[in-house]
């Protein structure tokens, strides 16, 4: 069977990678993932070996097209995401010098406390200037390795990421994703891309010619496939590589969140929501904005809570006894809004945007002894909500207002949860036929770089499929709003309490 034409969407994740065979019209044929080790040798720090991507990826392509069942030859383009942040040095070769600092690696928190301090202009991301700088961004690690394996940052002619790394692989070309250079790598688009005034504060000019010089926009044909690279992946020689970035942000475009005004809200352990703007801006308690990043001439802001269906799953396993997810459902599903004034703080493991406070800490208030573990549940789902809710409100308090939010990952298992972030924040959410957004947006990437679109959100206007709407009730909005404020009052009130000992 040939037919076609298909596209394929690699997905480089943390435990494995994943790759999808799509149609035109955004239908995946099948999946396949191949798993890889992470290694924690110290404490905060979490490596990979750039080695298992490459045969990872070379397994999950060949198995795909395989249980698809179509002939290799129709296939018409490829794009990967990968995880954002993990940073390898590479040799002329290409070959890793060693393992890759992963995004979850920590252990450059000096080094991004180095960067903040530099207080250059570049900064403007970060908080408006104000920081902080994560120590899972690309130059607090490039620091790291300068600082602590000069004679490895000394020899390697690439520094780069796991995006850039496979598709050198692939293609033969060094180049970096516009992506991951704009909201990892402090690489301006409007501003003269990057900003080696920056690294020569911080001792780290040699850097700049370490990076790849070229940056590539999304859905840009980076070359074809190698005759080597073809054979690994069982795919024709020359078949076009489309340029793709960090997995989240190219979720967005497997949401079909390609317009100003549009919002991806990705759901998980933790919380995530990118936005599309048509406009800058920068400040307090927001990242971002990031130009170019995803969408040509739009601009990215983005929020995000650290602990979310974490606290949720914690809560589950903390009652035992064989409880399950559906119990608790339907013991909060009835309760009124607010939970008969029991307020959650959801900063279990501290709070990434508005605060950007490490140190905060998760908090029950106003518990009495009518309450009951549905009580407790809802609370927490209620909180989660009020701080995606925060973290929208600060958004618009700098001119972005999200008109459409589009909602994947697990919170939509839940149809409370979902009917209670609606409510909160008094937003339309939209749910898609393919939760597996990052993969499809990567198809979208390689559709448009096989020709087949003229551009990503003619793409993603094909390929993408909405699934329901979850519509907000406006009398339970108007419910929600006294509990709303004082969630709002908890964290300056908990301020001095709700912090680890010895860091009040």
């Amino acid at each position: 069977m040939i037919g076609g034409p298909y596209v394929i969407g690699v997905d480089g994740g943390t435990e494995s990678l994943r790759a999808g065979v799509f149609d035109l019209q955004g239908r995946p044929l099948a999946f396949a993932a191949t798993p890889y080790r992470t290694e924690f040798p110290q404490p905060g720090w979490a490596e990979q070996n750039p080695a298992d991507w490459w045969a990872a990826i070379g397994s999950s392509v060949r198995q795909a097209v395989q249980e698809a069942g179509i002939d290799p030859t129709a296939v018409a383009a490829l794009s990967v995401d990968t995880t954002c942040c993990s940073v390898v040095a590479l040799d002329e070769a290409g070959q890793a010098l060693r393992p890759a600092l992963i995004w979850m690696d920590v252990r450059s928190s000096a080094e991004a406390d180095s960067v903040v301090a530099s207080g250059d202009a570049a900064l403007k991301i970060n908080g408006g200037v104000a920081g902080p700088v994560s120590a899972e961004w690309m130059i607090p690690k490039a620091l790291w390795l300068q600082r602590h394996e000069p004679e490895v940052f000394e020899k390697a002619a690439t520094v780069c990421e796991y995006q850039d790394y496979l598709n050198f692989h692939l293609t033969g070309r060094r180049v970096a994703s516009i992506n991951n250079a704009a909201i990892r790598w402090h690489y301006l688009a409007q501003d003269g891309g990057f900003q080696p005034g920056l690294l020569n504060k911080l001792g780290l000019d040699a850097l700049l010619e370490k990076w790849p010089a070229e940056v590539v926009p999304l859905g840009q044909v980076i070359g074809g496939l190698t005759a080597t690279a073809a054979e690994h992946l069982g795919l024709p020689p020359d078949l076009p590589v489309a340029q793709g970035g960090a997995d989240a942000f190219i979720g967005m475009i497997g949401l079909g969140v390609v317009k100003p005004g549009s919002l991806a809200f990705l759901t998980g352990s933790s919380h995530l929501q990118l936005g599309l703007s048509d406009k800058p801006f920068h400040g307090a308690g927001v990242w971002g904005t990031y130009a170019d990043a995803v969408i040509p001439g739009l601009h990215v802001v983005e929020g995000g809570q650290t602990s979310t269906g974490s606290v949720v799953k914690w809560f589950r396993d903390l009652l035992g006894g064989g409880v399950t997810y559906d119990d608790l459902n339907e013991e909060a599903r009835d309760l009124p809004p607010g939970c008969e004034g029991l307020i959650v703080q959801d900063h279990f493991q501290g709070n990434r945007t508005p605060h950007t406070d490490p140190l905060s800490r998760g908090a029950f208030t106003g518990l009495s002894l009518k309450h009951s573990r549905g009580h407790m549940f809802r609370a927490i789902i209620e909180g989660i909500a009020f701080g995606s809710e925060l973290i929208l409100e600060t958004m618009r308090g700098r001119g972005f207002e999200p008109r459409e939010i589009v909602i994947a990952g697990g919170a939509t298992r839940s149809d409370l949860w979902l009917q209670i972030h609606a409510d909160v924040s008094n937003v339309p959410l939209k749910l898609t036929k393919v939760p597996d957004a990052p993969s499809l947006g990567s198809a979208i990437l390689a559709a448009v770089a096989a020709g087949q679109f003229p551009d990503i959100a003619a793409a993603a206007e094909s390929m993408v499929s909405v699934e329901r709407v979850v519509e907000p009730n406006p009398h339970t909005h108007e419910a929600y709003r006294p509990y709303y404020e004082a969630y709002k009052r908890a964290y300056p009130a908990l301020a001095g309490i709700a912090r680890p000992q010895g860091d009040r």
